[in-house]
C-alpha cells in the first residue's frame, strides 16, 4: 500500500512539474487511468505513403483500439490534442548492441560486469528517449537489463536478445590477444565467456551446445560470426568463418526451437557460405556482389544492412591501421549493396550497429535519415517500423512480445511517437528527437510528453 502511494505521489509531482516548466519527465512512465485519445493528428501508419489526415487514435491499455477520421470520445480517459502533428509507430533498430552502445570496445576488457551492465542500462534508457521503442540486440549479455525493462523497473526499449556471440577460434568474437595462445583442450572459459559476452565454439558438438545455451537463457534469435570484422584485432575481412557443417549445425539447433540464425558477414564469400547453410538473416553484407544479391533473393533471406559510410560519422581508426584498411574496404561497398537490394527487391531491414560511446549512439536517428540516399522518406520510415517487425516476428514462439507492432492500426501494440512536423517531408526531423519527438509511448505508457 505504502509503495503504491509513494509511486502515485511521484507521478503527481512529475506531472505538476511538467505542467509548470514544460519539460519531459523521462524517468517516470506516465500511466493513464483510462483510455488515451489523440485528436487532430496526421497518421503515418507504418505501411502506406499517404498520411491519414485529421485523424483520431484511441489507446486502451497497451493496445491501439481505434483509428478514425471521425470524431471520437472516450469515457473517463485522457485527451491529447496533437495540434496537427504527425503520429507514427515507434522506431526500431534491427542491429543494435545495448551493452556496447555507451562504451568503447576496449572497456569490455578492463571493467567488471557491474560497470558494463550499468552502462548498458544507461544506453537502454537513452535509446527509448530517442524514439526507438524496439531493438533487436545482436550480441551481448543483455538478458538482465531486458528483464528489468520488461518488469517495468527500468526504462528502455523492447529487446529481442541474441545473447552471446557464437564464434570460432580466431573469429570476430574471439577477443583474445595473439599472445594468449595456444589454448589448452578442456580449457577454462575466457573472461568474455564468463560474462556471457561471447562463446568460442569449434566443431559441431560445441556449436550445438553454445546455441542451445543461448536459447536456454531466452534468446529470440541466434547470432553467429560468419566472417571477418572491422574492429577485431586479428581476423581479415575476406575470410569465411565456420565450415558448412558447423554453420548448418547452428541453423539446425535454432530451427529445433522454431527460430533462426543471423550472421555477421561483410564479405561476399562469407555471405554466400552462410546462405548455403540456411541462414535467414545477413547482418551487414556491405560487400556483396550482384550474383550474391540474386542468391539472397532466391533463398528468401533478409539483408540487415546498415548505412555505414566513410563520412563525418565514421569510426575513427588510425590511418595506417589494419582496422582502418578493413573499414575503408567495407564502406566502399555500401553504395552498391543498397543498389543491389533495390534492384532485386530484397527484404531489407534497418539497423545502425552504432557503438563506442554515448556521443556515437546518439546519432541513431541521423543514421536512419541517411537512407534517403537510396529510398524515399516514407520508405525509410516503413523500413524502420513495419518492415523491421516482419524480421523480428521470425522468432515465432520465441518472440518475447507477441502481438502486432510497427503499425498504427486497431489491435496493434501501442508504441507511438508524436512528431512536431512531417518526417515524410523532412526526414531530418528524426535526427533531433529531443526537439522533434514531443511524445514517446511504449506499450501504452507515456515516457515523454512535451505537448502543451
Amino acid at each position: 500500500m505504502m509503495k503504491a502511494t509513494i509511486t502515485a505521489i511521484r507521478g503527481t509531482v512529475a506531472f505538476c512539474l511538467a505542467a509548470i516548466v514544460g519539460l519531459a519527465i523521462p524517468a517516470i512512465a506516465q500511466e493513464a487511468d483510462g483510455p488515451i485519445l489523440f485528436t487532430n493528428v496526421n497518421v503515418f501508419d507504418g505501411v502506406h505513403e499517404k498520411l491519414i489526415k485529421n485523424a483520431n487514435v484511441v489507446v486502451t491499455g497497451n493496445l491501439i483500439s481505434k483509428v478514425s477520421t471521425e470524431p471520437l470520445m472516450v469515457a473517463g480517459g485522457r485527451v491529447i490534442d496533437g495540434g496537427g502533428r504527425t503520429l507514427m509507430p515507434g522506431l526500431t533498430d534491427a542491429h543494435w548492441h545495448v551493452m556496447h552502445a555507451h562504451i568503447a570496445s576496449m572497456q569490455i576488457f578492463v571493467n567488471d560486469i557491474g560497470y558494463l551492465t550499468l552502462a548498458g542500462a544507461e544506453s537502454a534508457e537513452a535509446t527509448l528517449m530517442r524514439g526507438f521503442t524496439t531493438v533487436r540486440d545482436m550480441g551481448g549479455p543483455v538478458f538482465g537489463i531486458k528483464k528489468m525493462i520488461d518488469e517495468g523497473r527500468y526504462l528502455g526499449p523492447r529487446i529481442y536478445p541474441s545473447g552471446a556471440y557464437i564464434t570460432q577460434t580466431s573469429g570476430h568474437g574471439d577477443f583474445r590477444f595473439p599472445t594468449a595462445m595456444p589454448r589448452k583442450d578442456g580449457r577454462e572459459l575466457l573472461d568474455g565467456e564468463l560474462m556471457a559476452w561471447t562463446a568460442v565454439a569449434d566443431g559441431v558438438p560445441q556449436v550445438l551446445r553454445r546455441v542451445r545455451e543461448n536459447l536456454m537463457r531466452g534468446a529470440s534469435q541466434i547470432k553467429v560470426m560468419a566472417g571477418g570484422g572491422v574492429a577485431s584485432l586479428s581476423d581479415p575481412l575476406d575470410v569465411r568463418q565456420y565450415t558448412q557443417e558447423e554453420m548448418k549445425a547452428a541453423v539446425d539447433a535454432a530451427a529445433t526451437w522454431n527460430t533462426y540464425v543471423a550472421v555477421h558477414a561483410y564479405s561476399d564469400y562469407a555471405v554466400r557460405g552462410a546462405l548455403e547453410a540456411g541462414v535467414q538473416s545477413i547482418e551487414h553484407g556491405n560487400m556483396i556482389t550482384e550474383d550474391t544479391a540474386k542468391l539472397i533473393k532466391k533463398k528468401g533471406a533478409w539483408l540487415s544492412l546498415q548505412p555505414l559510410l566513410n563520412d563525418e560519422d565514421r569510426i575513427p581508426f588510425p590511418e595506417d591501421s589494419f582496422e582502418n584498411q578493413k573499414f575503408l574496404a567495407m564502406t566502399a561497398g555500401t553504395e552498391k549493396a543498397y543498389e543491389f537490394a533495390k534492384k532485386y527487391d530484397l527484404k531489407v531491414a534497418f539497423g545502425t550497429d552504432l557503438q563506442n560511446g554515448a556521443e556515437v549512439a546518439a546519432k541513431q536517428g541521423k543514421s536512419l535519415a541517411k537512407l534517403t540516399r537510396w529510398y524515399e522518406p516514407w520508405e525509410v520510415l516503413k523500413m524502420a517500423t513495419s518492415t523491421n517487425y516482419e524480421l523480428f516476428k521470425m522468432s515465432g514462439p520465441r518472440d518475447p512480445y507477441p502481438g502486432k507492432n510497427g503499425v498504427i492500426e486497431e489491435g496493434a501494440l501501442a508504441d507511438i511517437l508524436l512528431v512536431d512536423g512531417n518526417p515524410l517531408e523532412d526526414i531530418n526531423l528524426i535526427a533531433d528527437p529531443e526537439k522533434n519527438f514531443v511524445l514517446i509511448m511504449k506499450d501504452g505508457k507515456i515516457y515523454k510528453n512535451t505537448v502543451n
